[in-house]
């Protein structure tokens, strides 16, 4: 299923999902199952309230998480608690990290969702220090997290710049 660019959400939206959908017609096999995606893309059809432009984000990282090479991804929904959107690279030398991005959409409020993006501590620099240590955070691991809860652009590149490096990081042979 491909959920409809028609829900509210203004030009970026309408932008990112046409993004979305022409990685599907390419064919790329981004989720290592099928019922993820099916899974995440019921969880966006039925986002309707989001004042701070949250779902737009989402399907942006998600998008460039599926143009990276060699990307795999999985979804976990646990409503009314989060949605994640895990990456890893397929057939990554790096056994030691099942992932290298974990992106939270966080669901304590449905009405007025963030984004949490959290990275294993050793992936990635934050020299701006614009993340949160967090000790244990990710599947047991210290991590680096980015809380993101409005529309900053600024804040937004830098943890594209991160999602680079983490999967640079995975990806090396």
């Amino acid at each position: 299923m491909i959920f409809q660019a028609t829900t509210s959400g203004g030009g970026e939206f309408n932008k990112e999902m046409k993004e979305s959908i022409e990685c599907r017609m390419k064919g790329d096999d981004m989720f290592q199952d099928k019922k993820d995606e099916m899974e995440m893309d019921e969880m966006l059809e039925s986002w309707e309230t989001d004042p701070h432009g949250m779902k737009t984000t989402f399907i942006r990282l998600k998008n460039n998480l599926a143009k990276k090479k060699n990307a795999v991804l999985s979804f976990n929904s646990r409503p009314g608690i989060t949605y994640s959107l895990r990456a890893t690279v397929k057939d990554s030398d790096v056994t030691d990290k099942p992932l290298f991005v974990m992106v939270d959409i966080i669901d304590d409020d449905p009405a007025n969702r963030w984004l949490s993006i959290c990275f294993f501590r050793d992936m990635i620099t934050d020299k701006d220090e614009f993340g949160d240590f967090v000790p244990g955070g990710l599947l047991g691991e210290d991590a680096h997290c980015f809380d993101y809860d409005n529309q900053d652009e600024i804040l937004l590149s830098y943890i594209e710049q991160r999602i680079d490096e983490a999967h640079a990081y995975m990806s090396k042979q």
